[in-house]
């Protein structure tokens, strides 16, 4: 059985870092990239995996995903809550992290001067 799809992203007069609702966070990442390949299938064998719907940027179209946030998905992955926030990179990185229960250890590397890192190390490995 295939995993259902997810809730349009972004619709007419919605602005482009609103997300409709869902009942899975949508993950958008390089389906070119064979790293980013292996770390998605890594996460959706995680326990919490199911609240993802991974999805290459390349295959994401309106009005699922915005033109702005597909530009900017091929620059760093891009994580869609359920609830409409946006979060990218590093930061999307440590969202994954709490919803796979790993909720301490995200929080304190959210805190500054721990998430520059966090975002650094995000930025040398993407390059």
């Amino acid at each position: 059985m295939s995993p259902p799809a997810a809730a349009p992203i972004g619709g007419a007069g919605a602005p482009s870092s609103s997300v409709s609702h869902s009942d899975r966070h949508l993950l958008l990442w390089d389906g070119r990239c064979g790293f980013c390949q292996r770390c998605v299938t890594w996460l959706m064998r995680q326990p919490g995996a199911s609240s993802f719907h991974p999805i290459p940027y390349q295959n994401a179209a309106p009005p699922r995903v915005t033109p702005e946030i597909k530009r900017a998905s091929a620059r760093a992955m891009h994580v869609l809550t359920t609830d409409g926030r946006v979060m990218k990179a590093g930061r999307a990185s440590l969202f994954i992290l709490a919803e796979l229960g790993w909720r301490w250890t995200a929080r304190i590397l959210s805190w500054p001067p721990f998430v520059w890192f966090v975002e650094l190390a995000y930025t040398l490995v993407a390059v």
